[in-house]
């Protein structure tokens, strides 16, 4: 075999083998039920250990391209052709080889685990289903026509929801829009994606708040760019901080979570508000302002968003009713320059032809009832007693070994663990207690912090899975 690895390539040496004789199966060079080397003796060949090949055989055999047999030795598979004599796609490669990045593997675990009916659920960004509106739905939905068409609806959204929006924004947010400056979307998220996908290139410097939500999103990877962290004080980010980025690694881009921001419960003050305006402006950097969370504030009182102060068309806004009413009607918007909103909606077209139009009528008619501002009333007193239960359970329970912020708003709780621990360790013994939290690392680069979600936890059940917690803190330290 001519063949050697490259020890230089980022790529495992095992899995540059495995590639090898795949492309030599494929290629013919390697017919079905010609024997292969031993390990031992590829192992010599290739200047390589044993295990090394033995990995690389047991990827391939997995794929289903090669026969191990005690006795018999290696062997390409008679079967790789599948019935009538056709390839079988190696779906693995397919996999690893996509330019769109699947979540972290405990991302991808913890949303697993969360779906047991038995599982105290304090890990899930979202409300719990008590505090959706459901009656209220079921209300509109059995009493008020739908005359709405159902073909494939404005680019942008549905108008009537978006005139709806526009008005929801100037109530309750002191931003004054144009309908034609607002695209509906699939959440926060799609909106996220979208900004990514159209507004940068592979190889573009954004700057993310640490921790912070965007942090575990794999967007950012996909699309080539290289993220820069803020770090995040009880006041928010430091603008100074986005001085010395930019002069550095000349910033493209910022993403802000300003109000009771995700994990951390903090809010930016009004005071970095106006500074990061102006730097936005001097430097040209356009802001990605993610609102969900503003209207839960426990005080009742909506603090400025970044939107309404500017002046200078400089921020994209994003908000949903996925953190306030229900995550899964999947009804969110990003406001900005028409421009910008008409390319974005362009990309959205050739993604899915436009939002549903049940959920945008539905979205509408909520929004446009007095049922909203009843049930945020609701919302806010119910999501402080849930605040108050998981501090006060926290405090009987965990006092001398956790520190914790009490955010004004929000759904989540940004604890640190005094004691050094594996939290991966902790959330594997955590399950087992029957909780979920979402390790601190899952956010950013800060280490031994966890996050819990009582928006998503039910009161009745909060105390319970703190002590569960607690039990499982006990047994690993």
């Amino acid at each position: 075999m001519e063949w050697k690895p490259n020890r230089e390539d980022k790529k495992p040496i095992y899995k540059q083998i495995a590639d090898y004789i795949e492309h030599g199966i494929s290629s013919g060079e390697f017919p079905p039920d010609s024997v292969l080397p031993s390990e031992r003796t590829l192992a010599k060949e290739l200047q390589v250990n044993r295990s090394t090949v033995v990995a690389a055989y047991e990827e391939l055999q997995a794929l289903g391209v090669i026969e191990r047999k005690k006795g018999s030795g290696t062997r390409v598979s008679t079967d790789i052709w599948g019935i009538a004599h056709k390839r079988i796609p190696n779906w693995g490669r397919y996999m690893e080889d996509g330019s769109f990045l699947p979540n972290l593997p405990l991302v991808q675990r913890i949303r697993t685990e969360t779906q047991k009916n038995d599982l105290i659920n304090l890990a899930s960004g979202e409300l719990s289903p008590s505090l959706f509106p459901t009656s209220q739905f079921r209300t509109i939905l059995s009493e008020v026509p739908f005359e709405g068409q159902l073909g494939y609806d404005h680019p942008q959204g549905n108008e009537l929801l978006r005139k709806t929006i526009s008005a929801h924004v100037k109530e309750y947010k002191n931003i004054e829009i144009d309908p034609a400056s607002i695209l509906i979307t699939s959440g926060a998220q799609q909106a996220l994606h979208l900004i990514v996908q159209c507004l940068l290139k592979p190889g573009d410097a954004v700057a993310i708040e640490d921790p912070s939500y965007c942090f575990s999103l794999p967007i950012f990877q996909s699309a080539g760019l290289r993220t820069f962290l803020l770090p995040v004080d009880q006041h928010g980010i430091n603008p100074d901080d986005l001085v010395s980025l930019h002069k550095k690694h000349r910033i493209r881009m910022l993403f802000l979570n300003p109000d009771y921001q995700n994990p951390t419960g903090t809010v930016l003050s009004l005071e970095r508000r106006r500074r990061v305006l102006e730097l936005s402006s001097e430097f040209g950097i356009p802001i990605i302002e993610d609102d969900p969370y503003s209207l839960t504030s426990f005080k009742e009182e909506v603090n400025p968003t970044l939107k309404s102060m500017d002046t200078n068309g400089n921020v994209l806004y994003i908000s949903s009713l996925s953190k306030i009413v229900a995550s899964g009607l999947r009804i969110g918007w990003v406001i900005g320059p028409p421009q910008v909103i008409q390319r974005l909606a362009d990309a959205k077209q050739q993604v899915d032809f436009g939002h549903s139009v049940f959920p945008q009528w539905v979205a509408h008619e909520f929004l446009g009832s007095e049922y909203f501002s009843t049930h945020i009333s609701m919302l806010r007193k119910q999501l402080k007693q849930r605040r108050d239960e998981i501090t006060s359970s926290i405090k009987d329970l965990l006092d001398s070994q956790v520190e914790y912020f009490a955010p004004e708003g929000g759904i989540h709780l940004w604890c640190k663990l005094k004691s050094s621990v594996n939290e991966y360790s902790l959330l594997e013994e955590s399950m087992k207690n029957g909780v979920a939290f979402v390790p601190g690392s899952v956010f950013g680069s800060r280490k031994g912090y966890v996050r819990f979600t009582f928006g998503r936890g039910e009161t009745t059940l909060i105390h319970e899975g703190i002590l569960r917690f607690a039990a499982a803190l006990k047994s690993i330290q």
